[in-house]
């Protein structure tokens, strides 16, 4: 049954998806820094996945949020069991749009602003972002950058009394990609 109800999944993605012009990475990168003067707190996550459909300028994120690697274990322990609640809320979702899609060439192989507007789901929470982004075409790839500020607060995340001053009331986040064609 699950083999069944898989299979007609992958047949109306795909089909969906047939001849739009897609690229793709499951190696983006997505860092985080809460850090304050009375703590360091870095993460990590290199396998990011992400779509960037040419046709419209779409752009679909998801991270799993157990692959967030602190250099303390500790840290890693407590963001995945008490702050972020992995089990719970396995992953975080981005579903957006570049705004001035209609301006960016991809002929050009040179950093082109891009306005970046969506939505993100993170701890059952689903709040809109709107950034800056710079994508940079070369040699049939696109990376891809951009930096913005959530805070605990607004996901409804739960940060103790006893560490709240350890803890950035807002949360740095940097997202690279590098995008190749997708091919099924």
């Amino acid at each position: 049954m699950k083999t069944l109800v898989l299979s007609i999944f992958v047949i109306l993605f795909t089909t969906g998806l047939f001849g739009q012009e897609i690229y793709f990475t499951k190696t983006g990168t997505i860092i985080f820094d809460s850090s304050t003067p009375l703590e360091t707190i870095h993460a990590e996550n290199n396998q990011v996945t992400s779509f960037l459909k040419t046709t419209n300028g779409e752009l679909n994120f998801a991270a799993l949020m157990k692959s967030f690697k602190f250099k303390n274990a500790l840290m890693e322990e407590h963001f995945n069991e008490n702050f972020i609640e992995s089990s719970k809320y396995p992953k975080a979702v981005f579903k957006g749009q570049i705004l001035n899609w209609s301006a960016i060439n991809l002929s050009k192989e040179e950093a082109q602003e891009a306005n970046v507007e969506g939505e993100l789901t993170l701890h059952g929470v689903t709040k809109k972002i709107s950034t800056k982004a710079v994508l940079n075409p070369q040699n049939g790839k696109i990376a891809g950058t951009c930096d913005f500020v959530v805070s605990a607060e607004d996901f409804e995340i739960k940060i103790p009394a006893l560490v709240r001053d350890k803890i950035a009331k807002e949360v740095k986040v940097t997202v690279n990609v590098l995008y190749e064609p997708y091919s099924k």
